[in-house]
């Protein structure tokens, strides 16, 4: 139900957005050329975005590769307090069950720690890009005589001929080899 009201909210605001722009300002938006562009898939076409992904993947599979073995651990620690369990006095019970949370404490506290390395990994690696970016599709834009670029995932329709994904790589690409 609220998700139908805000679709026709949203509806009616961008009606009367559209009104208000078109209302004697036709000869200006003749003049006013519109551009989209994917992030996206400049990230993942471009070589500085496939480098950046690859260092970060190669760090997660390290890091996946450690916890492993932490993962495994605590799996095998699990099963012997299921199956030993009964066997065991209660003092070894709770040394076991102490163990355990700790264990898992440790993993989960390892994991959070690798989240944010990964973060700042990203931050690194990607952040340059995105400043050589700003300055690379203003330049695409001057040149194809473009007032406003907008990133394609907030747009609902575009046509192919608006797109200058492709024209961005590739100066990005020349750029940052």
């Amino acid at each position: 139900m609220e998700k139908n009201k805000f679709i026709v909210r949203f509806s009616c605001l961008l009606a009367m957005l559209a009104i208000l722009c078109c209302q004697g300002r036709t000869a200006e938006a003749a003049d006013t050329k519109i551009a989209v562009i994917d992030m996206k898939e400049v990230l993942s076409t471009s070589t500085a975005g496939k480098r950046a992904q690859g260092l970060i993947e190669q760090k997660m599979k390290s890091l996946q590769a450690s916890f492993k073995t932490d993962e495994n651990a605590l799996l095998k620690l699990k099963e012997d307090m299921e199956k030993k369990g009964s066997a065991w006095s209660d003092s070894v019970k709770r040394e076991k069950a102490t163990e355990f949370q700790q264990k898992r404490k440790d993993l989960a506290e390892k994991q959070e720690s690798a989240n944010e390395e990964l973060k700042k990994m990203r931050e690194q690696n990607v952040n340059p890009i995105l400043k050589k970016l700003e300055d690379i599709v203003s330049q695409v834009a001057s040149e194809g005589g473009y007032s406003v670029v907008l990133p394609k995932n907030v747009v609902l329709f575009s046509a192919d001929s608006i797109d200058v994904t492709s024209k961005v790589v590739a100066e990005l690409n020349k750029v940052m080899k």
